[in-house]
């Protein structure tokens, strides 16, 4: 019977760095993996890109993550984003930051990261078996037991770096959340996010054409009015995108769950309130007072949605402003300071790049990312419950993670 020092489960960003950093220390590391082909989701990270992470200090990046942020700290202590480059650079990928944050290889190509960790893994000794999804895993007088569709693999120690359910045609099934569970493990609700929604509201499908920039979304319930997000919006056929929607959609999918629509307050002004559009308005009567409402309204929106704005207010986009009634001047004015949505649903998992919730992080060690039930078994990536949002932040995770728990600290024995 072949006994591993440490099997890995799942051979994206985190397991790939947690099997190396193991291999790198002499442990004899097997890195199973149920696609034919490592790397699914990774390749498909950034458009194709692959944002690997970003240029912000620890305290800020954290933050964005949310009151589960800290949770990264001794993860990131030990490998940021400097240490995360300095990792590619060495192992011949040179990466660049073109907009001074975000920090992609400068192939601008997926592959070219996978490439880097399969050959660092299979430098460092480690051993990738794809084509083996696990069915379930025991652990038996300290021995773990992972159980394929044709084998049983031994080992000491165990990761799961499954992921989470975001693609399942890249191979999210939620397996690490029930071999989690099986070992005794709480995982928490999971929701999609990053993702596009659908609205109830039908006239966004004449705005495909544009992009608003910096709009800022707020939730209108009144249990979670301080949710909001600012970026820019696309609107869709059936509803909107863009990436302060993806980043945004973390939170509308438990609300959406809970109360089968969530209405939102768009700003798409660049922030101006009610008197600020107004003064915006009369300045440009002054300088142009032949000009209809439309002409005037496209000094702050894209004609497409000014048009559907009149539409919403029943004026004409052809008005004078100064003949608009008071009410629906006042009408107009509220609505181009906060334009209501209505969120009515989404895609699912199928379109979800990342998954809210997971494993929960009370029953792992932030200082290993060891399991506080199960000694020698250990998590890193999303799996567990953090999720962050674009902009490289979860894969900085998955590497930071992944890179912590393949030094296997923290058990006695070690």
């Amino acid at each position: 019977m072949k006994v591993y020092d440490l099997v890995v489960i799942g051979s994206g960003a985190a397991g790939m760095l947690a099997a190396i950093t193991a291999a790198r220390q002499g442990k004899r590391v097997l890195l199973l993996e149920k696609l034919s082909r490592p790397g699914a989701k990774l390749k498909a990270t950034g458009g194709g890109r692959c944002n690997l992470t970003n240029t912000l200090p620890n305290d800020a990046f954290m933050a964005s993550f949310g009151r589960n942020g800290r949770f990264m700290r001794p993860a990131l202590t030990r490998f940021d984003h400097r240490k995360l480059t300095a990792f590619f650079h060495e192992a011949g990928v040179e990466t660049h930051a073109p907009d001074g944050y975000r920090i992609v290889p400068k192939t601008h190509n997926a592959q070219t990261i996978l490439s880097a960790l399969e050959k660092e893994a299979a430098k460092a000794g480690a051993t990738l078996f794809c084509s083996q999804k696990v069915l379930r895993t025991d652990k038996v007088d300290n021995l773990f037991h992972i159980h394929t569709e044709n084998h049983i693999y031994y080992s000491e120690k165990l990761i799961i770096a499954t992921g989470g359910l975001g693609y399942p045609v890249l191979g999210a099934e939620g397996d690490g959340y029930r071999l989690a569970a099986s070992l005794g493990h709480r995982v928490t609700t999971l929701h999609p996010a990053m993702m596009p929604l659908h609205t109830k509201e039908r006239w966004v499908a004449q705005c495909r054409a544009d992009t608003i920039a910096k709009a800022t979304i707020r939730v209108n319930l009144p249990k979670a009015k301080k949710l909001r997000a600012t970026g820019d919006l696309i609107f869709t056929k059936s509803g909107i995108r863009g990436p302060v929607v993806l980043d945004f959609s973390r939170e509308i999918t438990p609300l959406l769950e809970k109360y089968g629509e969530v209405p939102l307050l768009v700003n798409m002004t660049k922030g101006l309130h009610e008197d600020a559009i107004l003064a915006h308005l009369k300045q440009s009567m002054e300088k142009h007072p032949d000009n209809t409402l439309l002409q005037h309204l496209q000094s702050l929106l894209p004609k497409s949605v000014a048009v559907e704005i009149c539409k919403l207010c029943d004026i004409s986009p052809e008005e004078r402003f100064s003949k608009i009634p008071g009410k629906k001047r006042d009408t107009l004015l509220k609505t181009l300071a906060w334009t209501p949505l209505t969120v009515t649903g989404h895609d699912g998992f199928k379109m979800a790049m990342i998954t809210r919730g997971g494993i929960s992080l009370k029953e792992i060690n932030p200082d290993t990312m060891q399991s506080k039930k199960v000694p020698g078994l250990y998590f890193c990536g999303e799996v567990m419950d953090l999720d962050g949002p674009c902009g490289g932040y979860n894969l900085q995770w998955s590497f930071a993670s992944g890179y912590l728990a393949g030094h296997l600290l923290g058990d006695p024995s070690d």
